[in-house]
């Protein structure tokens, strides 16, 4: 998997567990979805992200660097 996909799928991970944490156990975990939210769109124009970040740090390939075979 590479880091784009497991950034996207963290990201949409985090948004459902938060729905269901402010559901279930408080109703002031929807401030972690507005975070999720918020640091999504700051990075689509910044390319800051650090859940990215650190699945790089961990290995993790990008699309570019598995089409190259690397």
């Amino acid at each position: 998997m590479s880091v784009e996909r497991a950034t996207m799928a963290f990201a949409g991970f985090m948004v459902m567990l938060s729905m269901l944490l402010t559901a279930t156990v408080h109703h002031a975990f929807f401030w972690l979805t507005l975070f999720v939210g918020a640091n999504l769109f700051q990075s689509a124009f910044t390319r800051f992200c650090p859940a990215s970040m650190l699945m790089r740090k961990l290995g993790m390939k990008t699309e570019a660097e598995i089409a190259q075979g690397k």
